[in-house]
């Protein structure tokens, strides 16, 4: 579960196959014993194909609340410059916009 960083992004290919793809991040919160805390925020590139390429263009903007399965895909391809790069993304199988509540904003607390 978490936010789209930004606008989703489409691309049609041949055949009218679609491709959305967009960051989402998720956040966890740490306390520590002491009354202290701290969140860690991951930033994760996540792509969906075909219908739900289609759903994502319609219904997802940045700062949506989702929440989504998927499959972790590792990759790699050259660079302009020759070098290797590696890459990891989750293909998006479905997902669900996750409403907030009135307590959400004050509590964290998300309604699905």
């Amino acid at each position: 579960m978490g936010n789209l960083g930004k606008d989703p992004e489409v691309r049609e290919f041949e055949g009218g196959k679609r491709r959305a793809r967009f960051s989402l991040a998720t956040t966890e919160q740490f306390s520590f014993g002491n009354g202290n805390s701290k969140e860690d925020t991951q930033w994760h590139q996540i792509t969906a194909w075909g219908k739900s390429a289609d759903e994502v263009m319609q219904m997802l903007k940045k700062g949506s609340r989702i929440s989504l399965d998927g499959r972790l895909v590792h990759g790699s391809y050259e660079g302009k410059d020759g070098q290797k790069r590696y890459f990891t993304e989750v293909v998006m199988n479905n997902f669900s916009v996750v409403e907030r509540s009135a307590n959400a904003a004050s509590t964290g607390v998300a309604m699905l």
